[in-house]
């Protein structure tokens, strides 16, 4: 005796699993597979294209931030390395893809004259 559920429909769908159309199933997928590559894939090509033109394009005398957060000035451009000069003749060796963006001309000297 249910009082929620009646014996005759309990019975009558214990043998197969309801039906549903695949056509919505594929669609699903796809509408998903669309959200990805325009909310997710695209921009970070996007970004990984604007990041390698940007390494590719570091001169020397190039005043540039580095992901770490450290900031200085181009001194040496290798294949795969930048030379900075961060101070007092102070040079430290990094790779070309820790560079975060290159600064305008003279950012530092305001840093520096902002400090005094």
């Amino acid at each position: 005796m249910s009082f929620f559920v009646s014996s005759a429909m309990a019975q009558a769908q214990t043998g197969a699993a309801p039906q549903g159309n695949p056509m919505v199933t594929l669609l699903m997928f796809g509408g998903l597979f669309v959200f990805m590559y325009l909310f997710i894939i695209r921009p970070q090509r996007k970004r990984q294209k604007e990041h390698t033109a940007l390494v590719s394009g570091l001169a020397k005398g190039d005043e540039v931030i580095m992901t770490s957060g450290m900031l200085g000035k181009v001194v040496k451009v290798d294949e795969n390395y930048i030379v900075l000069e961060t101070g007092n003749n102070i040079e430290l060796k990094f790779q070309k893809v820790a560079v975060h963006a290159v600064l305008p001309k003279g950012t530092i000297k305001s840093i520096d004259a902002a400090k005094e």
